[in-house]
């Protein structure tokens, strides 16, 4: 159970709502919290002072003050309004995590919403009712308003809800749920709408697989390293203690660790070769350098699940109700552009260790194209050319989407974050990144299978035998993308780097 007390939220209780369904509940503490926000709203609203969203319009209406019988019907028309979003459908684990951030927001008690409003959010991620959110529309600024929109015209029982495959208008999937459409009242239309929920639900979940796929990575690179004859000697703690940025040291560790009694390596260690190339001695300071981002962005991450992000706030306590810019996202927007480039980086350097292992002009100690009878078979060459046009489209992602601004809103929002973008952009990069990584595994695998019988180290071995025990060697052609989707399942469950830190412990 994850409680909304009022109280930060941590990374892992937002994957265990968004992705295995984890139940919500809200804590005693933030009803009494929201009863007192309420409270002070319902005094602001029966007066006449022009208060933001509460008696006048929002954006450029801002001074267009709302009569009396008219300011509940303000909040059901800024939902109808603000549901504008296009593009394909956010998935299921993605608007649940838009949903807890939401709720986790409002619990907080400064947005002066009544519990019913929170209650309904929760009672809907419990019996997962869950809203179509198109992915588009966002500007990042004044919250995320055209997808948290969608949220709330399902609130509402209004607009879609999908389950699977199936959608159903809301208002019957409410009824289904046991779940009364909510009746807005003052101020609670407003305070769905605004909110970085979007932006910090995709990267909550995006820096936890950027984690994840750090570790495998490396694991990926030893592999890899094993494979073609190379030297563990880089990783020499001695040399990183030189240069002792965070990533960059665990990166070492966990290769020493991952080759630990390869007998590979031990074959060759006095031979004539004095360096490998920058792809498998440079792994530390390249898959260190997305470490560092992967960190960055999580602890940007970590303080919005922490935060308020509505607009305007109400103290209760002070007697005041205040208008600012916690919505706007440039600071999230900076993060998610960051952790982009860094799964770039370490996308980039994981295709050039896949085409070294392929490549018959930069390696001459295997096969070409990993193929034991080459030339009728073509093995594994077009693996690498789908590594070679993800990493391309990887590239693309690269640009910033926080370095641009938009203006809106009759120039009243003149300059816009457009987080949002970098949010969908690392969510996309880190499912780009997994497969390359798949790729490698893959083909790092059949590439240890000609060293035999010389033995890899235990944890390359340990990841080997992961492989094998979804894909055999390949000895004839097959049909490949049978062989990238299993590798590709394998690394979205996480089973190739269980296996090996079941066998030498937890990777850093």
């Amino acid at each position: 159970m994850v409680d909304l007390d009022g109280g930060p939220l941590g990374l892992e209780a937002v994957e265990a709502v968004a992705r295995r369904g984890e139940p919500v509940a809200l804590a005693p503490a933030a009803r009494r919290a929201l009863g007192a926000g309420r409270a002070f709203v319902e005094r602001l609203a029966a007066g006449s002072e022009p208060i933001y969203g509460i008696t006048t319009g929002v954006g450029k209406l801002k001074d267009v003050v709302i009569p009396h019988g008219e300011r509940a019907d303000l909040q059901r028309n800024l939902v109808l309004s603000h549901a504008a979003g296009v593009g394909s459908a956010l998935a299921e684990p993605d608007v649940r995590a838009i949903m807890l951030l939401l709720a986790a927001s409002l619990a907080r008690g400064a947005s002066g919403v009544r519990p019913i409003v929170v209650e309904t959010i929760v009672a809907c991620l419990n019996q997962r009712v869950h809203p179509v959110v198109p992915e588009l529309g966002s500007v990042g600024a004044s919250g995320d308003l055209a997808p948290l929109a969608h949220v709330a015209l399902c609130l509402l029982g209004e607009g879609s809800t999908r389950a699977g495959d199936r959608q159903l208008p809301a208002a019957e999937a409410l009824a289904r749920a046991g779940v009364a459409p909510l009746v807005l009242e003052t101020k609670e239309g407003l305070a769905l709408l605004n909110g970085t929920h979007l932006m910090a639900g995709h990267g909550a979940l995006t820096v936890l697989d950027a984690a994840r796929l750090a570790r495998l990575a490396d694991v990926a690179g030893a592999m890899s390293l094993e494979a073609l004859m190379g030297s563990n000697a880089a990783f020499d703690p001695r040399i990183h203690a030189l240069r002792p940025h965070p990533g960059q040291l665990a990166v070492a560790a966990n290769l020493m660790k991952l080759t630990a009694e390869s007998a590979i390596i031990a074959s060759h260690r006095d031979c004539t070769r004095v360096q490998d190339a920058y792809s498998l001695r440079c792994m530390p300071q390249v898959h260190g350098s997305t470490r560092e981002a992967v960190t960055f962005a999580r602890s940007v991450i970590e303080r919005e699940l922490a935060s308020v992000s509505d607009n305007p706030l109400v103290f209760p306590a002070d007697g005041v109700v205040l208008s600012g810019g916690n919505f706007h996202g440039e600071v999230l927007g900076l993060a998610l552009d960051t952790l982009t480039l860094g799964l770039v980086q370490l996308a980039g350097i994981s295709e050039r260790r896949i085409d070294r292992l392929v490549n018959p002009l930069t390696n001459e100690l295997l096969p070409p194209f990993l193929s034991p009878y080459g030339g009728v078979h073509s093995g594994y060459m077009i693996a690498q050319y789908v590594a070679a046009a993800l990493v391309a489209e990887l590239r693309t992602l690269a640009m910033p989407a926080s370095a641009e601004s938009v203006p809106t809103s009759g120039l009243q929002e003149d300059y816009n974050s457009m987080a949002a973008g970098s949010a969908l952009k690392a969510r996309r990069a880190a499912g780009l990144a997994r497969q390359v990584l798949a790729i490698e595994v893959l083909l790092a695998a059949q590439a240890l299978d000609f060293r035999a019988p010389l033995a890899p180290g235990r944890g390359s071995a340990a990841a080997r035998d992961a492989v094998r025990r979804r894909v055999p060697r390949l000895e004839a052609d097959r049909y490949l993308k049978a062989d990238l989707d299993a590798a590709l399942e394998l690394c979205e469950a996480d089973t190739v780097v269980a296996a090996v830190e079941t066998v030498i412990g937890p990777l850093e």
